[in-house]
């Protein structure tokens, strides 16, 4: 995470109001506080909002988009540990923690050679159930992982069962918010 710097948006931009969700256009030449940069995706301060752009609108910013760079596997599978590292550049816009260390990643199982191709399931929960920003995280994982190489389908599946706590933070993520 860097600290936040000022920018100037270089054109019209969409983004999101966090935490409700809701659908926003960022005028250009519009000041915003970048607060937060993670896995390719800014909560920025506008107006007295938080607001989080998408990376492929990392240019209206003046800044690069993340791209990722897995080496494909020869024999045509899925690579575990490029699911669990895409899943890992996945970020709440309110927390600087990914969401697997935040907990909220309770299965991800993969299934190589199926009749839809190479299929990534994932089951996941959010911190709390009426969570605006829930569509644009769990969007954010499936996108993420559908550009791991080999990968043809991924299915997110949302779940409250059973409900998030503050004990499902890995350690790391526990030190990250000042709660060990």
């Amino acid at each position: 995470m860097q600290e936040r710097e000022v920018v100037l948006t270089k054109r019209e931009v969409e983004a999101r109001l966090v935490p409700s969700g809701t659908e926003i256009m960022i005028p250009a030449d519009t000041f915003v506080t970048i607060t937060q940069s993670l896995g390719g995706t800014f909560t920025v301060a506008v107006n007295g909002n938080l607001a989080r752009i998408e990376g492929h609108d990392a240019d209206a910013l003046g800044k690069q988009p993340l791209e990722s760079s897995f080496e494909t596997p020869a024999d045509g599978t899925v690579n575990e540990n490029q699911v669990w590292e895409a899943l890992r550049n996945c970020y709440d816009p309110e927390i600087p923690v990914n969401v697997v260390d935040l907990g909220l990643i309770y299965d991800c199982r993969i299934e190589n050679g199926t009749e839809d191709g190479n299929h990534v399931h994932i089951r996941m929960t959010l911190t709390a159930p009426g969570c605006g920003m829930g569509p644009v995280i769990t969007e954010d994982v499936k996108r993420k992982v559908e550009h791991v190489p080999n990968v043809d389908k991924v299915t997110v599946e949302l779940t409250f069962d059973p409900p998030w706590s503050n004990d499902m933070l890995t350690d790391e993520a526990k030190l990250e918010l000042g709660m060990l």
